[in-house]
């Protein structure tokens, strides 16, 4: 199972902390992945990933969780320097960049705060909860938008991701050392279930065989967690009495 071709990869979080930076990740992976807004329709999946990204950031401290992170994981990195054989170049580059990062969200602007007050976005954010509310009688200001030379839209695009640069780098980091964390491990479920212990662990990671067409519904939180695995095909899909599958508790 260890071809990644042939395997699907679920993440699960134990913590609402660990929720809220997986779809921010997951916003911030849309919006650079669609960039080009040479079409309307592309323009307003943009827009809408943009509205879903700033009511993501209006709940909870998002930039204080990934402070107190980013120090948590130089604190790590602290610990790693005292073992015998470490590679200290690689620690001391690492809390580097961690607290280069760390710098850059401090002093970044209240997150997101550019694009509330841009005035493209805020009209678009406007209508985007009106069936069919972004016709061009409803906003001429984007229909003219779309019609400005390409450069054009592709400078303002690139102007409003650069206000999130301190939280996609921060944050960017911050989950590839939690992922880096923890190891997949080779395990086997009974009749489609599966439960262990997750002491102090944020992240759960699953490799699943592609032809086995399963996925897992999973329930837990920060000391212990359940795996029940389920059939793509409710009604004639079968879940094997031994699964195997790969397991990673970051």
């Amino acid at each position: 199972m260890s071809d990644a071709s042939l395997t699907v990869l679920f993440e699960h979080p134990l913590n609402e902390k660990m929720r809220t930076w997986l779809r921010i990740e997951f916003l911030l992976q849309q919006l650079h992945n669609q960039k080009a807004l040479s079409e309307t329709a592309i323009a307003l999946t943009f827009f809408r990933t943009v509205s879903d990204l700033l009511d993501v950031l209006e709940r909870g401290e998002v930039r204080t969780e990934l402070l107190k992170e980013l120090e948590r994981q130089q604190q790590k990195l602290l610990q790693w320097s005292e073992v015998p054989g470490v590679d200290m170049h690689l620690v001391n580059q690492l809390r580097s960049q961690l607290k280069t990062r760390a710098a850059s969200l401090m002093s970044a602007p209240r997150m997101g705060q550019a694009l509330r007050e841009d005035r493209l976005i805020s009209l678009v954010r406007q209508r985007l909860s009106i069936p069919g509310g972004c016709c061009s009688f409803d906003l001429p200001t984007l229909h003219m938008w779309m019609h400005v030379p390409q450069d054009e839209r592709d400078a303002d695009v690139a102007a409003w991701l650069k206000t999130l640069e301190p939280l996609h780098q921060a944050l960017t980091m911050v989950l590839d050392l939690v992922r880096q964390s923890g190891q997949f491990r080779n395990q086997i479920s009974l009749n489609g279930f599966f439960q262990d212990n997750a002491e102090g662990a944020d992240l759960l990671r699953l490799r699943i065989g592609l032809a086995y067409q399963l996925y897992p519904q999973i329930s837990g939180h920060k000391t212990r967690y359940a795996i029940r695995f389920m059939p793509l095909d409710s009604e004639n899909g079968v879940v094997p009495e031994r699964l195997n599958f790969e397991l990673a508790c970051c």
